[in-house]
């Protein structure tokens, strides 16, 4: 049995061990700052993000996060997916694309205008994937970021 959950203070965990996975997917473990307490706190006691869960036969298979922005052009809050991840051995078998649907359904009910997430340029299956949903690349648009530390200089200067 199949089914999408949101995720529960107790997740935690579960929920940081698959941002481990969804990391080295992406050849990125060691940017992965985090810890299972300040993802607790920053999704369940401050809000900023929910999480809902994939199971098959109640063993989670997979995760996605993500939360709530605004478009100032079109007047109207967006959801901005920040990780998708099916377990490896669980791809191909329409999880991903029932934690889409599970968005889009969220994103219906708070009628939101975008649905948006960033994938990296290797990424070929998993842009295939989102182009077979329709999808469309925003080419025209780079994406910056500042750090912490970053952050800190910037408001400090």
């Amino acid at each position: 049995m199949f089914r999408i959950r949101n995720a529960q203070r107790t997740d935690a965990q579960l929920i940081y061990d698959l941002i481990k996975k969804l990391a080295v997917y992406e050849k990125m473990e060691q940017d992965v700052l985090t810890t299972p307490k300040e993802l607790e706190r920053q999704i369940f006691d401050l809000n900023y993000a929910h999480v809902i869960i994939a199971e098959q036969n109640e063993v989670p298979v997979g995760f996605a996060l993500y939360f709530f922005n605004f478009s100032t052009f079109v007047g109207k809050p967006g959801l901005y997916l920040e990780d998708l991840y099916v377990e490896s051995e669980h791809r191909s078998k329409g999880y991903g694309k029932q934690l889409l649907k599970a968005l889009a359904l969220r994103a219906k009910q708070k009628d939101c205008g975008r649905m948006e997430w960033s994938v990296l340029k290797w990424n070929t299956p998993s842009i295939e994937f989102y182009k077979s949903l329709g999808a469309v690349a925003m080419d025209e648009w780079d994406v910056y970021r500042l750090t912490q530390s970053q952050i800190s200089d910037l408001a400090g200067s």
